[in-house]
C-alpha cells in the first residue's frame, strides 16, 4: 500500500462514498465541486493505493435468513505464533464467519457468526471452536438488537 496523504477533496469523496458507494461520479463531483474525471482519477488512485479496500452491499441479515448475530470470544489453547497463525488462516476460510478479529487480552480472537437458528449456531460452534484443538474456550454474546451496523471511518 502506498501511503498518500489525502487532501480535503480526497476525504469528502470518501464521506460520500462509505454513505453510499453507488452514488454516482457525476454526483460526487457536483458535491466536491469537482469535475467527474477528477473525481474517476481520484477514486482510481485511492483504490490503487489501498485507501478504498472494495465496495460492498450490506444486506440484512434477517431478511435473507440470517436473523441471529452472534458474537464469541475465542481463547486459544496456547498463544504461539504458529497457533495465531493457523487461527487467522481457519477463520479466515470459514464461510461462516462473517467477522473476525485478532484482539488482545485474554482471548485470541473475537468472531461474529450470522446464523439461521441457535441449532444452527449449535452445529457451527461444534465445528469453529469445541472440536478444534487449538481452542482452548469460547464465549459467546447473542445480540438482541443490531443498533448501529456500519464500516464508517470519521475524519
Amino acid at each position: 500500500m502506498i501511503t498518500r496523504k489525502l487532501d480535503d477533496h480526497d476525504r469528502a469523496i470518501l464521506r460520500l462514498l462509505q454513505d453510499d458507494a453507488w452514488r454516482p461520479q457525476r454526483e460526487i463531483a457536483e458535491r466536491v465541486n469537482l469535475s467527474a474525471p477528477a473525481v474517476q482519477r481520484r477514486i482510481a488512485r485511492m483504490e490503487a493505493d489501498g485507501v478504498i479496500k472494495r465496495a460492498v452491499a450490506i444486506v440484512d441479515p434477517a431478511a435473507v435468513g440470517y436473523p441471529i448475530t452472534a458474537l464469541v470470544e475465542v481463547t486459544l489453547a496456547d498463544d504461539g505464533s504458529g497457533t495465531v497463525a493457523a487461527m487467522k488462516d481457519f477463520f479466515r476460510d470459514a464461510e461462516e464467519v462473517q467477522q473476525c478479529y485478532c484482539v488482545t487480552g485474554t482471548a485470541g480472537f473475537i468472531v461474529i457468526l450470522l446464523v439461521p437458528s441457535m441449532e444452527d449456531y449449535e452445529r457451527q460452534t461444534a465445528r469453529l471452536f469445541a472440536d478444534n484443538a487449538l481452542v482452548r474456550s469460547y464465549r459467546t454474546i447473542v445480540v438482541l438488537d443490531r443498533v448501529k451496523i456500519g464500516m464508517g471511518i470519521p475524519f
